[in-house]
């Protein structure tokens, strides 16, 4: 009987002990083995959300973005290429191990899922965002952010998609294109920013929050 229980105990253990070693070896970073979409589902998700739609404000949605777009922005932070400060101080340790095949799974599974977008809360803002995005500002020389991003807001092969995206990190992002030379992968936005006003900023990315496309 002792012994009977004995090897079940043992069992257990090397039950317990293989799930522990198959997670960790899962969320291993430097494993070139590891399968991007297992990454995706038991890495990223922490901070992303499993389907690529952040809860939090400070971690962008990367549900239904472009692949290629994502490719490009895991290959900077891989680089250390870019240098916004949410960029380096989350990404660049994380993504400095990730092989090309892992970054195209990576990719290849958050452009798959279907991106969700914010509640509009502010009617005044979110009008004048919408105003700004679709007939920009003539007087300003600032054009409409439909123009590259789509009436959509979707992108296309040059342009990332914007719809839906948290308005802080819109906020954020742009401000970084705006005072800095963080982005070096976007310097056709610098310019256009530098004619944005605070306020300006806050309300367009109030308004693409809220889109919503396919």
């Amino acid at each position: 009987m002792k012994t009977a229980t004995l090897t079940l105990v043992l069992a257990l253990a090397a039950i317990a002990t293989g799930c522990t070693t198959t997670e960790s070896s899962s969320r291993n970073l430097g494993d070139p083995s590891v399968h991007g979409k297992t990454l995706a589902e038991q890495v990223c998700s922490d901070c992303h959300g499993v389907t690529g739609n952040s809860i939090n404000p400070t971690f962008p949605r990367l549900a239904g973005q472009h692949e290629w777009y994502l490719i490009e922005e895991l290959k900077e932070f891989r680089s250390h290429n870019r240098l916004d400060p949410a960029g380096y101080e989350y990404m660049w340790g994380l993504s400095r191990g990730l092989t090309d095949a892992q970054i195209q799974e990576l990719a290849a599974y958050f452009a798959r899922q279907k991106p969700g977008a914010d509640q509009p809360e502010n009617a005044k803002l979110e009008n004048a965002g919408k105003a700004i995005f679709a007939n920009g500002i003539p007087s300003e020389g600032v054009p409409a952010c439909l123009a590259c991003h789509g009436a959509e807001g979707a992108g296309n092969g040059q342009f990332p998609r914007i719809a839906g995206q948290h308005a802080d990190y819109i906020a954020k992002q742009l401000l970084v294109f705006h005072g800095t030379n963080e982005r070096s992968d976007a310097k056709a936005m610098e310019a256009l920013t530098h004619k944005l006003k605070p306020e300006e900023i806050k309300a367009v990315a109030a308004y693409v929050s809220t889109m919503s496309s396919k």
